[in-house]
C-alpha cells in the first residue's frame, strides 16, 4: 500500500542498523481499560455542548529533511488545500478551522522517527507546540522508520495530564495532491482530528456494545480497507460504516459522520477544550 516509503525506510534502517517499525495506518491507541476509565470520567464531568458554530485555530509545523517536497517540505498551498478539506469534511459538525501560522523546521531525526511513544516525538512537541487546549498543533513528518503509518493523535481528556503531548502528527504525503496512493486526499488529517475531538474508531471494541460510545455507528468487527461495496463483519444484517471518517477506508471512501458522532464531538470539546 505504501511501497514508495519502503526503499527509503529500508535504506535508512540498514545504514543505522535499526529495524523498520511497522504500524497500522493510524497510530492512535487506547487500551480497553483506559477507554472505560476515560468514559467514566467523561460521563461524570460532561458539560452542555455548543449548539451552533465554532472556529478552531491551527498551528502547522512542517518538519522536513531538506528543501525538496520529497523531503517533507510541503508548500503553503498544500496546507491551504488541507484546511479547505477540513472545513468541507467538518461542515456538518458546525466546526471550522483557521490556519494561524506555519513554521518550518529542518530536523532529520524528527522527520524520520516521530512515531508514537518515542522520545523523538516528545522532543519535537516540547520544542514547537504553542497555544492552549483549544488550539490544534499539526506536525507533518516522514515516518521513515514507521512503514505504513499515516498519522496519530491524542484524545481531548489527555490534555490536562500532559499538555505537551497534545497535537496531531501526520505523514506529509497524505495531504491533498500528495504521493501516498489512495490516501492523498486529506482525509488522514480529518480522521486524526476526529480523535483530537473525542472520537474513537468505528471498529473499536469489535461487535460488542459501547465499542466507540456512539449509539448510531453500527458495530464493526475489523477495520475497512480500500472501499468495498458493502461489509457486514458482525453478521447482524447491519452494514458496516465503511464511509465513516473514523474507519480506515481510502480517502475517497470517507464521506460521513453520524449525528451521534457530531454530538459526541461537541460535548467532548466543550468539556475538555473549552470550545
Amino acid at each position: 500500500m505504501f511501497n514508495q516509503l519502503l526503499p527509503l525506510a529500508l535504506a535508512a534502517s540498514l545504514v543505522l542498523g535499526e529495524p523498520i517499525k511497522k504500524f497500522d495506518i493510524c497510530g492512535t491507541r487506547i487500551s480497553p481499560e483506559e477507554k472505560v476509565a476515560a468514559e467514566a470520567r467523561f460521563q461524570a464531568s460532561a458539560v452542555s455542548s455548543f449548539t451552533s458554530e465554532a472556529t478552531i485555530d491551527i498551528y502547522w509545523h512542517v518538519i522536513n529533511a531538506g528543501d525538496a517536497l520529497e523531503q517533507g517540505n510541503i508548500s503553503d498551498s498544500q496546507i491551504a488545500d488541507q484546511i479547505a478539506v477540513l472545513n468541507h469534511d467538518y461542515g456538518p459538525t458546525g466546526l471550522s478551522f483557521n490556519l494561524v501560522n506555519i513554521s518550518r523546521t529542518r530536523n532529520d531525526w524528527w522527520y524520520d522517527d516521530a512515531s508514537p511513544d518515542t522520545g523523538t516525538e516528545r522532543d519535537m512537541k516540547t520544542a514547537l507546540r504553542v497555544g492552549g487546549p483549544s488550539d490544534i498543533n499539526v506536525y507533518t513528518v516522514g515516518f521513515t522508520y514507521a512503514y505504513g503509518l499515516l498519522g496519530y493523535s491524542v484524545f481531548p481528556d489527555w490534555y490536562e495530564g500532559d499538555p505537551i503531548e497534545d497535537g496531531i502528527v501526520i505523514l506529509y504525503s497524505s495531504l491533498p495532491g500528495g504521493s501516498t496512493p489512495d490516501y492523498n486526499g486529506g482525509q488522514t488529517l480529518t480522521h486524526e482530528l476526529g480523535h483530537w475531538l473525542g472520537l474513537y474508531h468505528t471498529f473499536e471494541g469489535g461487535c460488542y456494545p459501547d465499542g466507540d460510545y456512539v449509539d448510531d455507528t453500527p458495530p464493526e468487527d475489523s477495520p475497512t480497507y480500500g472501499c468495498p461495496d458493502s461489509r457486514d463483519t458482525c453478521g447482524d444484517s447491519i452494514p458496516d460504516p465503511i464511509h465513516n471518517y473514523m474507519d480506515y477506508g481510502t480517502d475517497a471512501c470517507m464521506t460521513e459522520w453520524t449525528p451521534g458522532q457530531i454530538e459526541r464531538i461537541r460535548t467532548q470539546i466543550a468539556t475538555y477544550r473549552g470550545i
